[in-house]
């Protein structure tokens, strides 16, 4: 039985894949397939349980999809194997962090 390292759900749109291992280094090279696309991605930089791995490029700017949805935007390049976080994308989600910080709207409230 081989266990799914990464999760992908719309491989024709989604642009970054959920990490499922609790933790992937940099140097190594994740093989998964999704449907008939395969996916063979030299990981760049550490990355834990649940985060996002990129697995086309994204251009800053650029929509960060994934399961088939924007979940926010690029603001560096990201390139393939690169870890997609807080540290390089602005969520288009609720993040209870910037709440106070900046005035950020949050199911309704301050």
């Amino acid at each position: 039985m081989s266990f799914k390292v990464a999760l992908v759900v719309d491989p024709d749109r989604d642009n970054v894949a959920t990490i499922l291992r609790k933790r992937v280094e940099i140097g190594e090279t994740l093989v998964f397939s999704v449907g008939e696309k395969e996916f063979q991605i030299a990981v760049r930089s550490d990355i834990p349980y649940g985060h996002k791995l990129a697995i086309s490029p994204i251009k800053t700017g650029e929509a960060v999809i994934k399961y088939g949805t924007v979940i926010g935007k690029a603001t560096v390049n990201i390139e393939i194997g690169e870890h997609v976080h807080v540290h390089n994308i602005d969520s288009f989600r609720g993040r209870g962090d910037l709440v106070k910080e900046k005035g950020v709207v949050q199911n309704g409230e301050l």
